[in-house]
C-alpha cells in the first residue's frame, strides 16, 4: 500500500505508543529499473501488519518476513533484490533492476 512519508512515521510512532514492535524498512540503493526510487519506506508491526512501499509484489513480503526477525532480534539488515540473483525471481523482481532495503527497528 502506497503512503506519504508522513503517513508512515506517523504510523510507525503510534504503532510504539500502541507497544507494538515496529520495524522501519528503506530503500537505500537502486540499480537500473526500480519500483520505487531511494528513500521510499515500509513500516512493520510485529503482526505483520504494514504501510507503505519499498517495491511492489512479493518483494514487500520477503521485506516483511525479515522485519520480524529484526523486531525480535533488534539487529538491523540490508537485503539486495535483483534479477542476477536466484531470489529476485522467487520474490518477483523481474523488472531489471536491483534494490537495496535496509530494515531497523524503531525504538
Amino acid at each position: 500500500m502506497l503512503a506519504r512519508d508522513e503517513d508512515i512515521l506517523k504510523s510507525a510512532e503510534d504503532w510504539r505508543r500502541e507497544g507494538r514492535g515496529v520495524a522501519l524498512a528503506t530503500v537505500i540503493e537502486t540499480w537500473g529499473s526500480a519500483p520505487r526510487p531511494v528513500g521510499s519506506s515500509l513500516v512493520i508491526d510485529d503482526q505483520g501488519n504494514f504501510l507503505g512501499s519499498v517495491s511492489g509484489g512479493c518483494v514487500e513480503g520477503a521485506v516483511v518476513t525479515e522485519a520480524l526477525d529484526v523486531i525480535e532480534s533488534g539487529k538491523p539488515r540490508t537485503l539486495e533484490f535483483g534479477v542476477a540473483d536466484e531470489t529476485a525471481w522467487r520474490v518477483g523482481l523481474s523488472c531489471g533492476g536491483t534494490i537495496r532495503v535496509y530494515v531497523e527497528k524503531v525504538d
